[in-house]
Parts: C-alpha cells; structure tokens; sequence
C-alpha cells in the first residue's frame, strides 16, 4: 500500500513539468487541462479495474493479484518516466491506475481471509489505512525532492532529473514484490459454515449505504483538496502554508486511523461513529468555506481530516464482512467507489470554485450531499449489528 501510493504521489508535482516538456511549452490553460485530466486518467483505471480484481482474487487468491498488481505498476511507472508522447502518456497512466487498482481491494480481502477475530482485522485494516496515508503524505514531498537532488548533486539534464522521482517509485514497487513473495501467505478458502457468523451481517442495503458512505466521502474530500488549494490562494496563504495544511490533513488522518482501530474501541462500536464522522464533515466543510484567518482555516482543515480518518477506514471494515467467497468483490467496489467519488469531486472543486454568483459553491454542495448521505445512513448501524449464533442481536 506505502509502494503505490508514493508512487501516485511522487508524480503529483513533477507532472507538470513533464506535460511541459513532451508538449514543448503549451499554453497555461493547455497545461493545466492536460494536468488535471491525467490524473483524473489515473484515477478512473482504479474506478474501472478495483471490482475486476476483487473478484478475479476471489477465484485465484489474494497473492498472485498483488504481484501482479505490483509487477504492473511498476513497469507502468518505468515507462511513465520515458514516455515521449502525450498519448503514450495518457495509456501508461492508464495502465499504471489499473495495476494500482489491484491492491488496496485484495490487500483488505487477505486480511479478512486470515481473522481469526474482529479486534485482528481491525488493528490491520488500521495498518493498511496508516500506510496508504503515510504514502500520500511522503509521496509528493519525495518527488518535488529527487528533481532537487538530481539536478543539483549529480548534474542530471532537466529532463532526466524529472525520470528520477518515478525510477524511485520503480524501485520501491519491486522490493514489495519481493518482500509480498517472500512474507504473504496463501490463498485460505473458507466453507460458508466456517465463515465467523458476525461475517454473514452485511446485508445488502447496509453494503449500499457503505458504498454510498464511501462515494460521498470521497466525493467531498476530492473538493475540499482541490478548493482548499485555490482558496488558501485567494486568502494569500503562500504555497509553504498550504502545503503545512495538506501534512496536517494526512497527519490527523494517520493518527485518527490508529486510535479508531486501536485497543481502546471495540470494533463493533465502530458502526456507530458513522453519523457522527459525517455530520462533523458536513460542518468542517462549512466552516472552511467562511473563514479568512490561519488559525480557524488549521481548525476546519483538522475537523475535514479527522471525519475522512473516521469514515473511510470504517466502511471498508463493515463491508469486508460477508461470504467469503464474494469479499474481493464486495471490496474491489468498494474501492471503485471511492476513486469514482474521488475523481467526481476533484472535477467538481475546480469547475465550481469561485462561481461569480456562489463562491463557496463547492464547499456547500460537497456539504449537502455528505448531510443527505447522513440521512440515509441512520439506519446502518443497526443493520451492521452482528448476529449470533443463536440469531440473537449482539
């Protein structure tokens, strides 16, 4: 998970200048368009190929899929890092979105085929959440840093010196292949009898509200990161301020995730923190549309942070459970809701940022469809509850 978000992330600020240097010095309006076009290419490949590999490492295991997945991606990066054509480009980052797409899914779906209890499965879908932050928050700091050490300390050409970032995240992809085949066990296939009966809860409306929970969170975490960026901009926060923001966002995430899954909760209480999560990002959301001073944008931002930290990691844990010969499945949506959320989101704060008539536009409608989401959501903890095995509610 650490290998391929740092490599989504160490592309996030050299891509640019990479579009810049194929393209040969297009328009800003060019550039900007490519940009965000190719990382929204990124992200529906995930969309597109999560349910696919959820549901082939149902049939064929969990391990092979992950290797794949990294062989995948990492070749996809290698050939990113020389690619010299805009179309070409476009197909590797497509490629590199769909191995991607291969891990979070069946990592999440191995852990599940291996529970012996629900605090196990919960400490390590902890685990997992903390190490995908943790690349997102590295990722794009490394990158901006290996253009730096390249061209200053061993003298690379600019266009060698942007390649540097992405043979890094080559590297990093192949020691988790290595470490994958060497550390992951088998493919576990469980009878349904044998299949815990708190797995055997996750009915299908309750796995539609999850979906729809994970969709709209990462719907609005899409539009806050973009419309936080351009609005720290007209507030003339300078690129170092918004970027402490963005640390701060991954940090609280980071340290939201551990205690959620920590011993000190219950992993069954959790199904409860999901109205909560939500209203508190339904306010946090519009708290950073209205403010204009540091101190209380750093407290909205920590607010936003705190509920994705809650809400994310929460519903992939509610819906991991169920038959498990459907996990990967179930898991591998789950997944392409949130990137297809994502990607949505994303669009939506930069198209609607600073709307002459509604300025705050993406904040508040991000904040009404996370209120509706809540709506629809009251019912989920009960429908969450598990059964025992006598048919009585826990």
């Amino acid at each position: 998970m650490f290998a391929i978000t740092v490599g989504y992330g160490v592309a996030l600020p050299i891509l640019p200048f990479l579009i810049e240097q194929i393209a040969g010095n297009p328009a800003p309006e060019t550039l900007s368009w490519h940009t965000g076009l190719l990382t929204a290419t990124y992200v529906v490949a995930i969309f597109l190929g999560a349910p696919f590999w959820g549901k082939i490492s149902d049939r064929h295991g969990r391990k092979p899929i992950i290797l794949a997945g990294l062989l995948g991606f990492a070749a996809a990066s290698g050939l990113f890092s020389v690619t010299g054509s805009l179309p070409l480009l476009y197909i590797v980052r497509f490629f590199a979105g769909l191995f991607a797409a291969a891990i979070t899914p069946v990592a999440y779906a191995l852990i599940g085929d291996h529970a012996p209890s629900k605090e196990w499965r919960a400490h390590r879908f902890a685990l997992i959440n903390i190490a995908g932050t943790a690349g997102f928050f590295f990722g794009p700091l490394l990158g901006g840093i290996a253009v730096k050490i390249a061209g200053r300390l061993w003298s690379l050409s600019p266009e060698r010196a942007l390649s540097m970032p992405l043979f890094a995240a080559v590297i990093l992809a192949v020691f988790a292949v290595i470490l994958a085949t060497l550390l992951l066990p088998g493919h576990v296939k469980r009878k349904i009898e044998d299949t815990p009966a708190e797995a055997l809860q996750a009915k299908p409306d309750a796995v539609l509200r999850l979906l729809a929970i994970a969709f709209v969170t990462a719907l609005a975490i899409g539009a806050f990161e973009v419309s936080l960026s351009l609005r720290g901009k007209v507030l003339g926060l300078d690129a170092a301020h918004i970027g402490a923001m963005f640390a701060e966002c991954s940090l609280i995430m980071a340290v939201v995730q551990a205690l959620i899954f920590s011993p000190l909760v219950k992993p069954e209480t959790t199904r409860w923190m999901l109205a909560p999560g939500l209203a508190a990002l339904s306010v946090g959301l519009i708290t950073v549309s209205i403010v204009t001073t540091s101190i209380p944008m750093s407290i909205a931002v920590a607010v936003v942070a705190a509920s994705a930290g809650i809400l994310s990691p929460i519903a992939t844990y509610w819906a991991s459970f169920g038959v498990t010969a459907s996990e990967g499945a179930n898991l591998g949506r789950m997944t392409a809701a949130a990137s297809l959320g994502q990607a949505v989101g994303s669009a939506a704060g930069g198209l609607l940022f600073d709307v002459p008539q509604f300025p705050e536009a993406s904040f508040v409608l991000a904040a009404f469809l996370v209120v509706a989401t809540l709506l629809v959501s009251l019912r989920l903890p009960n429908l969450l509850m598990p059964e025992t095995a006598e048919g009585k509610s826990a």
